[in-house]
């Protein structure tokens, strides 16, 4: 799986995310109150976030101030709404369409279900928290409004906020809004982020210089080059930038929102390119401490697990994307489910040769390079997949054999062997006499056990049976031998040897013979 392309595509899956969340947003912004019990929609978190900020914007601080829980009688309650509102604009890090719009609120916090924290405000002495509370309004309903803790702290902050200080220094038509969003926010968003990924590249390459030529080459990757730092690295440090420069700056909250959701777009992306790449890493370590028959047998498990656990990588960046944009992915989980389970019916006997795979692996019952039979075919392991087995026989042809068959039928692996088999019978004619079958057996009994490679303790020689044409002594014996070849060469030797011996006894090998009487009688006249 290559990192770079699948990046992209998940590039295009959050940007298509984008377009639904940018607008649920913008709506949740702007949409009238909701009218429910409270005539004002302030009967949960969102109606009264929606409520405020809809009034605010229409520079109608009275009815904003409606929204507001002044902390003591004595505050103007529009003036202080007014100054919640700039501050909101110009400090807030929140999602309006995460705000809960139930009327008991999300209960994040149990133990005070009566506050709801819609998100944070930077400010000289940290960030606060924005809160609402749930108060009873005059005709006995529960409402929600701005907290007093959190309007305690508002008048302090708004003497620091300024919310459009960067637009002296801009041309007129770069303050121009299009959608909610100055023409200059556009443009960095368009011209800007490019040019600083490509600005990234040139530290990656002055960096990767650096190390190359100095001593600090000998920590450096194995197979560390030149640029060789990868591009995930530099959406991560680009969306770092923005999240530094946008908290530095003071920008209204639709234009802080726009970069919230780039800056998230650009660390999904490079948490999941980057993981990608590590786990890529870890591949090719592993495979590198492998050697020899080993090497070959577990490129394609290797290769297998590290595309599951890059599928595995991607799915949950891409769950946890719509989790941010607004989605909820459960529905899209569960019918992916059911679909995993229809295709695992369908691809049964695909999935049962690839678990067998994994169990000839695990267990290195079948290895490359093993002379072995199975079933009906007999040849040299040339290739152990995760799907089958690529045999060489006899013939010289090559035979697939499904690795779900391999994991339930007997398989012999004659090159495993500790030892070689020596049995044969020697069949002598009937002319052999007692005194010549005696010294022959005892002569065979010695050139086994008289031979630097036998099994000593498994040597027998043995008159066995009177056959039909044949005196047949059993020879017996285990040898050890580097492979079939040796053991192929020392048998023929020593059937050679068990022939000059039976020579030199003066006796012979029989072979199948009949022998006939014919008895001389006479014929009655």
């Amino acid at each position: 799986m290559n990192a770079r392309r699948t990046v992209w595509c998940v590039s295009l899956v959050l940007l298509l995310c984008v377009p639904r969340a940018w607008a649920q947003d913008k709506a949740a912004a702007t949409a009238a109150p909701t009218k429910a019990a409270d005539l004002l929609g302030r009967d949960n978190p969102r109606g009264t976030v929606i409520g405020f900020i809809t009034a605010a914007r229409q520079d109608n601080y009275e009815l904003a101030a409606q929204y507001i829980n002044p902390p003591s009688k004595r505050d103007r309650g529009d003036d202080l709404a007014r100054q919640l509102y700039i501050v909101l604009n110009g400090r807030l890090n929140a999602r309006i369409y995460a705000v809960s719009d139930r009327p008991e609120g999300s209960l994040a916090n149990p133990l005070a279900p009566d506050h709801e924290v819609i998100g944070t405000v930077s400010t000289p002495q940290g960030p606060q928290d924005v809160v609402l509370e749930r108060v009873s309004a005059a005709n006995g309903t529960k409402v929600w409004l701005f907290a007093r803790q959190t309007l305690q702290w508002v008048p302090d902050v708004y003497q620091d906020v300024k919310v459009i200080s960067i637009e002296q220094y801009l041309p007129r038509w770069l303050t121009v809004h299009v959608l909610g969003i100055r023409v200059a926010d556009w443009i960095g968003l368009i011209l800007l982020i490019p040019l600083l990924y490509k600005a990234l590249a040139v530290i990656d390459w002055l960096i990767a210089f650096v190390i190359l030529h100095s001593r600090l080459r000998r920590w450096a990757p194995f197979n560390f080059r030149a640029s060789s730092i990868p591009s995930s690295v530099r959406l991560l440090v680009l969306a770092l930038l923005i999240e530094l420069s946008v908290g530095s700056v003071d920008l209204p909250l639709a234009e802080r929102r726009l970069w919230a959701l780039v800056a998230t777009i650009l660390t999904v992306l490079g948490v999941i390119g980057v993981l990608l790449r590590a786990v890529e890493l870890a591949e090719r370590i592993v495979f590198a401490r492998l050697s020899g028959a080993a090497r070959v047998e577990s490129q394609g498990l290797l290769r297998l697990v590290r595309r599951v656990i890059q599928g595995l990588i991607i799915a949950v960046g891409i769950v946890i994307a719509l989790r941010y944009f607004g989605f909820d992915p459960t529905t899209a989980l569960a019918g992916l489910g059911i679909g995993g389970i229809a295709i695992a019916l369908g691809a049964q006997k695909t999935l049962e040769n690839v678990i067998g795979g994994f169990s000839i692996v695990f267990d290195k019952a079948i290895r490359v390079g093993d002379f072995l039979r199975v079933d009906q075919t007999i040849g040299t392991v040339e290739f152990v997949g995760l799907r089958s087995t690529r045999i060489r026989t006899l013939d010289r042809t090559v035979v697939a054999v499904p690795n779900g068959q391999m994991a339930t039928v007997n398989i012999e692996t004659f090159s495993r062997r500790d030892r070689f088999w020596f049995h044969h019978t020697v069949g002598l004619t009937y002319a052999t006499t007692v005194r010549q079958l005696r010294e022959l057996r005892n002569a065979f009994e010695r050139l086994l056990l008289e031979h630097p490679s036998v099994d000593a303790p498994s040597v027998r020689v043995r008159f066995i049976r009177l056959g039909a044409y044949s005196l047949d002594v059993e020879l017996f014996a285990y040898f050890r031998a580097a492979d079939y070849e040796s053991f192929l060469s020392l048998q023929g030797d020593l059937l050679l040897k068990v022939m000059e011996l039976v020579e030199a006894a003066g006796a012979e090998i029989a072979f199948p013979s009949q022998t006939l009487h014919v008895a001389n009688t006479r014929v009655p006249s």
